[in-house]
């Protein structure tokens, strides 16, 4: 298998967000989706919403999201709409919470775990997809990036159930870890399957906290920015991003890796590599 290219720019900037989309060299079809986290209520770290402006016009795209599995204030749509108005999304762009509707299934037969995924039934409504990516720690996952924002992110609050659970969605909290990495991945062979090639990824390594975007309650960022990856490649690019962090001088990295490490974090990149959702084997770019 030839490497896959992951692109780099040490530049954090809504510019050139624009920039590491243009460098992979693909022109997304049709009604295109913009898949961010809306960042929990509290929670200090997540992307705002006027840092994608710039890539939401270019493409003239829609932001999605999809309810939560957990209480908060994302658990059902009226909250959902709510947040994303208080958090500047739906006051700058069209956003669409696309379970609103109830969810439906895609079928995985290569599936190791789970052998259907459940996301919003708009998803049908949308030819093509960009997936942008905050990446950094998460309590159950080790770390989250683009493997996790298509899987647990694209599923319906069900479908984030039946994931955590492995398949069952009554046990989602008690799910031995490797399973819920390896439901994970399976996920994610659903939404490459559902997309082919009209689907892109671009990670953000910035207020990179142990913690994902999804807790109200988060620890601070323990590690310095590091830039922008881009690749049509979300198993490269999550490696890339872990690379990046492992191989980084800041002193604030042993903690982020004892989050991943603690975690089996890795092994979503593995299971996702065994699945062909992508490679491990990389070429990184540097377009600075």
């Amino acid at each position: 298998m030839e490497k896959s290219v992951v692109y780099f720019s040490k530049n954090i900037s809504k510019e050139n967000l624009v920039d590491m989309y243009k460098a992979l060299n693909v022109k997304l079809p049709g009604n295109i989706a913009i898949k961010v986290h809306s960042g929990e209520e509290g929670n200090q770290n997540y992307l705002r919403a006027e840092f994608m402006e710039d890539i939401v016009k270019h493409l003239n795209g829609t932001i999605v999201e999809c309810n939560t599995a957990y209480e908060g204030a994302r658990d059902t749509t009226d909250k959902h709409k709510k947040l994303m108005e208080n958090h500047g999304w739906s006051k700058l762009y069209k956003v669409d919470i696309m379970d609103e509707e109830g969810d439906m299934k895609l079928p995985i037969p290569e599936g190791k775990v789970i052998k259907e995924n459940y996301v919003g039934t708009h998803l049908n409504n949308y030819d093509s997809m960009l997936v942008i990516s905050h990446f950094k720690g998460h309590p159950m996952g080790g770390f989250g990036g683009a493997l996790k924002n298509m899987s647990i992110g694209i599923a319906s609050s069900y479908g984030k159930k039946y994931i955590h659970g492995a398949g069952n969605p009554e046990a989602f909290w008690e799910t031995e870890r490797n399973l819920f990495l390896e439901s994970m991945a399976d996920a994610d062979k659903s939404i490459m399957n559902h997309f082919k090639e009209n689907i892109l990824f671009i990670n953000i390594m910035c207020n990179m906290s142990v913690d994902c975007d999804c807790c109200a309650v988060a620890e601070d960022p323990c590690i310095k920015d590091i830039g922008i990856l881009a690749s049509k490649d979300p198993v490269a690019l999550d490696k890339a991003c872990l690379d990046l962090v492992y191989n980084s001088n800041d002193p604030g990295k042993d903690h982020f890796i004892e989050r991943v490490e603690s975690r089996n974090g890795k092994h979503i990149i593995e299971a996702a590599e065994e699945l062909g959702i992508g490679n491990t084997d990389y070429e990184l770019v540097n377009i600075d």
